[in-house]
């Protein structure tokens, strides 16, 4: 599974309440959440934002409240992968339990800029960055969790498993 896009940078402790404001809790519709994506951390990320754009940041990515709402928010909006140093234990969970894919490779999070073109192979764990001609490597995904990503998460796989049965 590969994935090639823009780059979207981000310090270190980006928490849920700024992934996805606590005042859109209420929502439960995926593309409204996208609406408010990332919008108090940083205002212009929606216009920025194309599908297939890829997001890097620091450690401790996804922080604080355990909402599946922040994983939710970013996969909707169109992000194909983030890359961090680290994420927080339940972010890390409820993104894969989502289909969103994220692989921790300190190397890229700190070499990739805010608007290179990076490209991410889930299955090699290979990351590159096209414009500086860099490429990184993160722990490549196993054949199981490459299925839940592509099945576009834990229930859509069940589904799918249970449908074959």
């Amino acid at each position: 599974m590969k994935f090639t896009g823009k780059a979207h940078k981000y310090g270190a402790n980006v928490d849920t309440d700024v992934i996805i404001p606590a005042r859109y809790l209420n929502v439960s519709d995926p593309a409204a959440l996208a609406k408010h994506c990332m919008e108090d951390i940083d205002p212009g990320f929606q216009e920025r934002m194309r599908a297939g754009d890829i997001m890097v940041a620091d450690a401790n990515f996804g922080c604080g409240s355990s909402r599946e709402h922040a994983p939710l928010a970013i996969k909707t909006i169109g992000v194909s992968c983030v890359i961090a140093k680290s994420f927080a234990r339940i972010f890390f969970r409820n993104a894969l339990n989502i289909g969103l894919p994220i692989l921790e490779c300190e190397e890229a999070a700190d070499s990739i800029q805010a608007g290179q073109e990076v490209e991410v192979d889930l299955g090699t764990g290979t990351i590159v960055n096209r414009t500086t001609g860099q490429t990184f490597q993160a722990k490549p995904y196993p054949e199981f969790m490459l299925e839940l990503v592509q099945a576009g998460g834990l229930i859509e796989q069940v589904k799918r498993k249970v449908a074959t049965q």
